[in-house]
């Protein structure tokens, strides 16, 4: 028998919860959805019962970000009372500058926490607990650097940490040490790592506490100042690295201490990885090239970039060249950030690699430069049509003549050949 609308608001048997009827999994898109266009609407949706709370905190708590200490310090509290939270947060940010960490900042009270604010480790409590969490983004004052050192050193915390950047704001815009950190490297399951600013001298990584093998796939320093000797030892724990990248100013503040002079030098520091690596990008403009880069053994590399032509071929010298350049044997593309034809004879030697593609880099299709100053060499240009090998130019222009030299050109980027 059919009951009218009064009758069945009269009869509590008869009303059902719609929404939790739903499935789990179509809950959580709906309470995703929500939550993108108002976190304080699903929040006031996990106050309706238990089952939707529960499915709401795996969205609320699913990201965090920590602007200020004084949040993850109330944080921390709450989670030391309801620790289970903890295992639904995936991605944690934390990022403030160190005017957020003063010294009023640190003494002050903080309501409804115990714990003290001058000591980091509450912090690193407060990630322990996060049992599955993937993403970890640092960005905060080196007060805060060993404290949250300490939760690489062992193999239960953070296992499931896929991502991690790391950056500690230092007095005077230096360098922070890796070494206090360097136990990052020996995580088991973290895939990418980004490290910004960090300094490492050549002691690197203690033989009595070194790994078997890791996870790591995609590796980038930025703008660090690292001792090429220890960053070859580092690169020897991963099981296969599939992406390196090295970057630098052009005049580094402050001066580089630990850093060595010679690209060459950091070739060879990813040597161990020649096997498995398909990226491989040094943006070092202050690096200099003495001799040939022999990368031969690099039999999975498809990319390479540099700053100079003469990084990869070394500069002129009075001393004879003993040795040709080896390009990688499946080398794809190979791209510059800077000017050719500073050098004659590098030109020189670049335009004999380009003639011989067929025999030395059969699979070499694509090369990318800038168009610089004085623009392209006119050799250049010619070789790469003569053998075939695509040109893509950096904010060139279409004012070549030559319209046979030109098969395609893109006016916002530059030009190909």
């Amino acid at each position: 028998m059919l009951l009218d609308a009064g009758e069945a608001d009269r009869n509590p048997d008869t009303q059902r919860d719609h929404l939790t009827a739903l499935p789990d999994e179509l809950l959580l898109q709906v309470f995703e959805a929500l939550g993108r266009i108002s976190r304080r609407d699903l929040c006031s949706v996990s106050r309706v019962n238990k089952h939707c709370h529960r499915l709401s905190d795996a969205v609320l708590y699913k990201s965090i970000l920590f602007e200020n200490p004084e949040f993850h310090l109330t944080f921390s509290e709450s989670l030391s009372r309801r620790p289970r939270r903890g295992s639904a947060i995936y991605e944690v940010k934390l990022s403030y500058p160190s005017s957020e960490l003063s010294q009023l900042a640190l003494d002050a009270p903080v309501h409804s926490s115990h714990l003290d604010p001058r000591h980091s480790d509450s912090l690193s409590r407060t990630l322990s607990i996060m049992s599955n969490l993937e993403k970890l983004d640092i960005s905060v004052p080196d007060v805060l650097l060993h404290g949250i050192g300490t939760l690489f050193n062992g193999p239960f915390d953070l296992a499931c940490l896929k991502s991690c950047s790391l950056f500690y704001q230092c007095a005077n815009d230096a360098y922070w040490d890796l070494r206090e950190n360097i136990h990052i490297f020996a995580h088991p399951t973290l895939e990418e790592l980004t490290i910004r600013r960090a300094k490492l001298d050549e002691k690197g990584f203690d033989h009595i506490e070194r790994p078997h093998e890791t996870a790591l796939k995609r590796l980038h320093l930025i703008e660090c100042d690292i001792n090429d000797d220890s960053l070859g030892d580092l690169l020897e724990l991963p099981e296969a690295l599939e992406e390196f990248v090295m970057t630098q100013l052009e005049e580094p503040e402050p001066e580089l201490e630990e850093s060595s002079d010679n690209v060459g030098d950091y070739v060879l520091a990813v040597q161990s990885q020649a096997e498995f690596l398909k990226s491989l990008t040094i943006d070092f403009p202050s690096l200099t090239g003495r001799k040939v880069l022999r990368m031969r053994d690099f039999e999975a590399l498809t990319t390479l970039r540099l700053n100079w032509d003469y990084q990869l071929f070394g500069k002129s010298s009075k001393k004879p060249r003993l040795h040709s350049v080896g390009l990688p044997p499946i080398l794809e593309t190979l791209e510059f950030f800077n000017d050719l034809g500073t050098d004659d004879e590098v030109t020189d030697l670049l335009l004999s690699t380009i003639e011989q593609k067929n025999i030395i880099a059969r699979t070499w299709k694509k090369m990318v430069v800038v168009e610089g100053e004085d623009g392209v060499p006119r050799a250049i240009k010619d070789a790469c049509k003569e053998a075939g090998l695509q040109l893509d130019i950096i904010g060139a222009m279409d004012t070549d003549t030559d319209t046979d030299a030109r098969t395609d050109t893109d006016s916002d980027s530059g030009g190909s050949i």
